[in-house]
């Protein structure tokens, strides 16, 4: 049987490995740089913890991982004998893979609470899974890239991870529009069209507008229950543009004018710097998830249709459903796998990879060959990345792996140039060749 991989998951070949470590190593500095400290958790967490902090659609998405042994011994009978999947999961399953980052890091905040200082900051890589349906940029394993802030209400992070945003994608060459919008501005749609009791059903509707569009918004609001008044409503308010002009809409919302008040804030601290890319209001932008309570964030890559490459935003109760109410947090998450993709079409990442080897040396003999292992070890020394053949085999078979390895250098290395105490550096992209000494080639190579 010919080996293969479930759908939604890939493997990464040496050279793809190095320019998804560029898009880790760049967001990792600037993490840094604005003060965020590295965890990691778990790959797996108990349903209890995961369950519930989606929405419908995310439950729906989480991988179940069986119990132990016999999982079918303890399995709810009546669900199994109906086949009923939902009813049965909590009998045969404890446990699944983390969704995202975000709501580990909060049972991680609850469970080290005495452990870290507020506000804490913190920054974490690692791969989350999903049970969607695979398609381009979009996989069942992926890498996200988070960087978080609990312990404060402060508006000032909202603004300092939106530059985080923009210098990173800046680093990256990568042109994007980041997207603003606030919760509580949508709170104030749902109760300007007086369907407040059914936020969750418009919020869904709406996160969905980039896909099926105006109409097919319009369609699903009404299959959740909600009447045609209402979605004129909310359709006609999801026109403004700016928040002057949203402003008589929530005369009458106190949640939505908060909404507008945190957004003015937010810009007051945001635009004390000019941004290097669009950052704008959006008013459509919803988020999917029911964790977020205030400020909401989304960027999108311009030139490339791949969906968002990064969201986020403020949620305010999230740690209280792990028993520890009255911490505010706000964070940010980047699509690494959809920014790789992004960076390949556009063609984005440096020419030269810094991790490829630079030099490949290769012996004729057992005694030319014992002295190239003492060459290489030389040049490792002095920080320069070099190999060397296993064996002295014949000079084909040699310059053929080194032609598939791509390796910029090979130094050869025979009876004369072990006599003069020198190797043969051949460029493999012109074939020049010279004749040089050991110092010579270390400082030829030399980081």
């Amino acid at each position: 049987m010919r080996p293969s991989l479930p759908k939604g998951v890939r493997d990464f070949l040496p050279e793809q490995v190095a320019k998804r470590n560029f898009i880790f190593d760049t967001i990792r500095s600037v993490f840094i740089k604005y003060g965020f400290r590295p965890i990691e958790t778990p790959v797996m967490e108990k349903l209890s913890t995961l369950t519930g902090k989606y929405g419908e659609e995310g439950d729906r998405l989480l991988f179940k991982v069986l119990n132990n042994g016999d999982y079918l011994k303890k399995a709810d009978p009546s669900a199994l004998e109906a086949k009923d999947s939902t009813k049965l999961i909590p009998s045969i399953s404890k446990r699944g893979l983390r969704y995202d980052l975000t709501v580990p890091f909060a049972r991680f905040v609850v469970q080290h609470q005495n452990e870290i200082a507020f506000p804490f900051k913190r920054y974490q890589i690692q791969p989350v899974w999903r049970a969607d349906s695979p398609q381009k940029g979009r996989y069942q394993e992926f890498y996200q890239c988070d960087v978080d802030v609990v312990g404060s209400d402060s508006l000032m992070y909202e603004a300092e991870l939106v530059r985080i945003y923009d210098e990173v994608f800046a680093a990256l060459n990568v042109p994007v529009k980041i997207k603003v919008s606030n919760r509580k501005v949508l709170a104030g749609m749902a109760e300007a069209a007086g369907i407040s009791d059914q936020f969750m059903e418009m919020t869904m509707a709406i996160d969905k507008l980039d896909k099926i569009g105006e109409q097919g918004v319009r369609n699903e609001m009404g299959n959740r229950g909600i009447d045609a008044i209402a979605i004129d409503k909310v359709m006609t308010i999801l026109e403004v543009k700016g928040l002057e002009e949203l402003e008589p809409y929530f005369k009458d919302s106190e949640i939505g004018l908060k909404g507008i008040e945190e957004l003015r804030t937010f810009h007051q601290y945001f635009d004390l710097e000019e941004a290097k890319n669009e950052v704008s209001f959006d008013i459509t932008l919803a988020r999917g998830l029911n964790y977020y309570t205030g400020c909401i964030f989304e960027v999108a890559a311009k030139g490339v249709e791949i969906g968002s490459i990064g969201g986020g935003g403020r949620y305010d109760d999230l740690t209280g459903v792990f028993g520890m109410k009255g911490v505010s947090g706000v964070g940010v998450s980047f699509g690494a796998e959809r920014i790789y993709d992004v960076m390949q079409e556009l063609d984005l990442f440096p020419k030269k990879d810094r991790s490829a080897l630079e030099i490949l040396l290769i012996a004729f003999d057992a005694p030319t060959h014992l002295k190239a292992f003492e060459w290489v070890g030389a040049l490792r020394k002095a920080g320069i990345r070099a190999d060397l053949y296993p064996t002295p085999a014949k000079l084909k078979k040699q310059m053929k792996y080194a032609d598939a390895s791509k390796v910029p250098f090979v130094g050869l290395l025979g009876g004369q140039e072990l006599e003069n105490s020198t190797i043969s550096l051949k460029n493999m992209e012109t074939g020049a060749q010279q004749n040089i000494n050991l110092e010579d080639l270390i400082n030829k190579f030399r980081p």
